[in-house]
């Protein structure tokens, strides 16, 4: 084979060689994301989203790093309350890396040492708290775990943030006994929503006896002032009747005779009464035939 042909051939086969490695080595981060790159064993670079090329034989990418937020649920860890009452707790951690760099080098299997870390930490808060405590602070738990956390896991790229509480489950015989409790505390603001709803029904239906009672007595002393009213005015009536009379009586200046005639008639009229005996003035003793009269009709 000729010279020159031999030369052709091992240039095509260097740059197929040099192609296959160029495309080899190329890298493409996706999204939430991000590679760490070492350079002859020592930390060279962070690749961010996009495509990279790194040196062959040189360059290694040491550790795939995820920034989403995760999520880390530990199983139950076994603490001792302030009352000395052992209970059961999980948490659940969400976490993010922010450092890629600090996340990889900063210290060996991290996730190992934040579980290590909230247990540690969960004892000493709950070592500090009674059982009563723990049951209705858990926000309280919550964010000192997640201060205490976040400080800690700072110097290893991981930011927390958030600790919840998953179970708080106390021994059986506690939990028995709180159910008991709870059922007399219900029973008890049972009977004293009872009571009150009781007191406050006697009490509406005094006050509505108490009303109707005066509205009644309202009624009676509205009905006797208008009878009063009444009958004096009917009095009213016939003493402005009887002055009337007596004034018309005067105006037409009548004799002895009609004044007399006039005394008969109010004797008669005194004779429609109870009395049985009529005593008559000697001044209307003339009118004795009349008076016979009048004498004769009462004792009829």
């Amino acid at each position: 084979m000729p010279v020159g042909v031999t030369n052709i051939i091992w240039i095509a086969v260097i740059i197929i060689l040099a192609i296959i490695i160029v495309v080899r080595n190329i890298r493409i981060v996706q999204q939430s994301h991000a590679y760490v790159v070492e350079r002859l064993g020592k930390y060279h670079q962070t690749w961010d989203v996009g495509i990279h090329i790194k040196w062959p034989f040189f360059d290694k990418i040491a550790k795939k790093v995820s920034l989403k937020e995760q999520v880390a649920d530990f199983p139950p860890q076994p603490v001792i309350t302030k009352d000395n009452v052992t209970m059961q707790i999980d948490t659940v951690i969400y976490f993010q890396i922010t450092d890629p760099k600090l996340y990889t080098y900063g210290i060996e299997y991290p996730m190992v040492a934040i579980e290590n870390l909230s247990a540690t930490t969960l004892r000493n808060i709950i070592g500090d708290l009674e059982l009563d405590q723990c049951l209705t602070s858990r926000d309280l738990i919550n964010s000192q775990m997640r201060t205490i956390l976040d400080e800690a896991t700072d110097p290893w790229g991981i930011k927390v943030n958030r600790v919840e509480l998953k179970n708080i489950l106390p021994p059986r015989e506690i939990q028995s006994a709180m159910e008991k409790q709870m059922k007399a505390e219900r029973e008890r603001r049972e009977a004293i929503l009872r009571a009150e709803g009781e007191k406050r029904s006697a009490i509406l239906e005094a006050e509505g006896e108490k009303e109707s009672a005066i509205l009644r007595a309202d009624a009676k002393k509205q009905q006797q002032i208008l009878e009063a009213e009444g009958e004096a005015e009917a009095i009213l009536k016939v003493q402005k009747a009887t002055a009337e009379g007596i004034r018309l009586i005067n105006d037409a200046m009548p004799s002895d005779a009609v004044l007399k005639i006039k005394a008969l008639e109010a004797f008669t009229a005194a004779a429609q009464g109870q009395a049985t005996k009529i005593i008559i003035p000697s001044e209307i003793a003339g009118l004795a035939g009349l008076a016979e009269g009048v004498i004769e009709s009462v004792k009829k």
